[in-house]
């Protein structure tokens, strides 16, 4: 079967890898240079089943709150006439009772395991260079209230497969000498032995050279206009200069995965996140991070990525536009000089922002869309690094008809 993928960031191109293993035809459209270059290249590279909980839960309404009359916290919502943030908005609120949290981290948390389970399989049975960190990921508390309580909230997690410990501040510091330094006033922290952390753009460069290895044909600064229908089956791909044809069509574009399903009277129920991500290089001779970890207070994430160390922060919903000032990564700025003092280079950091795309109940959409040769693998929000590898594997198994690892019908549009 030809199949099109439409986007090349980490979930277009790991859908793309196992059409091909599969023995399938396939073409990889993407308006950016390459692949990877949008909002795959701005997340803090952490492969992280251990932080899969639902956003929409019973302390989000108030958080969201906070966040219209503060610009100090790490989720911000700007008060506007936005009929698509009030139609996303109203299905999130909905999601914030207890059962529906502990059913959407549920949900995600077995597909992240699973991905990172089936991303460590690529990694070993095609010899990559890459390699994901090991050692686990740190999740970093202030105060003793709020380790006690991520004590209780991570509960789910360890009695769902992830291998979690407790760290007092000592343990943290003899565990993570750089921390020892930091002016962050850390109480102890929770270690995920099963989290990892990877540079998503490397991962996807190697998966890339697989790709056109098995004939996959990618398609770059292309911007898809439009699809074309014609009943209940796709019939092709418009980029305004060109038709592209297939037997069957896939949405892996993120945030954009909506606006081309708008085009044929779909509405996905996804809206953008905007993301933002440092990248500096580290001073020689400088005590820097080898494990990655989350402030939970700031929710500033960082990864080290062999010289350099990647942090991200905050999720935006201000629509669709990728514009930003300086001051918007004051918070990153600030995390990097308290955290970690004289570690990084800052007149030689590179900055970027990302749109992640959110569904408000947490877990993907994964299957098929409503003509029958159209498939949806979008909505992975701040995990999609973490669910790339799962998502493509239950996609491909959901178009090939095949049983798929985990009931699919929790990532289903239908839901």
């Amino acid at each position: 079967m030809k199949l099109i993928v439409i986007g090349a960031g980490i979930i277009g191109v790991t859908t793309a890898y196992e059409l091909a293993r599969r023995g399938h035809e396939v073409q990889v459209i993407d308006r950016e240079a390459g692949e990877t270059r949008a909002t795959s290249d701005a997340t803090a590279g952490l492969i992280a089943p251990g932080h899969s909980f639902a956003w929409a839960s019973p302390s989000a309404p108030m958080e969201l709150l906070k966040s219209l009359f503060t610009s100090d916290t790490s989720i911000r919502v700007r008060p506007r006439f936005d009929p698509e943030l009030i139609f996303w908005g109203l299905k999130f609120l909905r999601e914030c009772t207890p059962l529906r949290a502990h059913d959407n981290t549920l949900a995600k948390l077995r597909l992240a395991q699973r991905s990172q389970q089936l991303f460590n399989q690529i990694v070993a049975d095609e010899g990559m260079d890459f390699k994901p960190s090991a050692g686990g990921v740190l999740y970093l508390y202030r105060d003793e209230l709020g380790l006690r309580r991520a004590i209780e909230h991570g509960r789910i997690m360890r009695e769902n497969g992830q291998q979690q410990n407790v760290l007092s501040r000592d343990e943290l510091f003899h565990l993570e000498p750089a921390l020892a330094k930091s002016q962050v006033p850390f109480v102890g922290a929770v270690r995920d032995a099963t989290d990892a952390t990877g540079n998503p753009a490397l991962f996807a460069s190697e998966i890339r050279k697989r790709c056109e290895e098995m004939g996959v044909q990618f398609t770059f600064d292309t911007t898809i206009q439009s699809i074309n229908i014609d009943g209940d089956r796709v019939t092709g791909l418009n980029s305004g200069k060109s038709d592209f044809l297939a037997d069957g069509y896939i949405l892996a574009s993120g945030p954009d995965s909506a606006r081309l399903a708008r085009t044929i009277g779909i509405r996905l129920p996804i809206y953008p996140a905007k993301g933002y991500s440092m990248t500096a290089p580290i001073t020689q001779g400088a005590l820097a991070p080898q494990l990655g970890g989350i402030d939970e207070k700031s929710l500033v994430a960082w990864s080290r990525f062999g010289d350099q160390l990647r942090m991200s922060a905050t999720a935006e919903f201000t629509g669709y536009s990728l514009e930003y000032s300086a001051k918007d990564f004051s918070g990153i700025l600030k995390a990097g000089k308290e955290l970690f003092p004289g570690v990084l280079d800052y007149n030689r950091a590179t900055y970027k922002v990302g749109l992640r795309p959110m569904t408000p109940d947490g877990p993907p959409i994964i299957g098929r869309g409503r003509p029958r040769n159209l498939y949806i693998n979008t909505g992975h929000g701040h995990l999609g690094w973490t669910m790339a590898c799962g998502s493509a594997e239950m996609l491909v198994d959901i178009i090939e008809s095949k049983p798929s690892a985990l009931r699919t019908d929790a990532y289903a549009l239908s839901r």
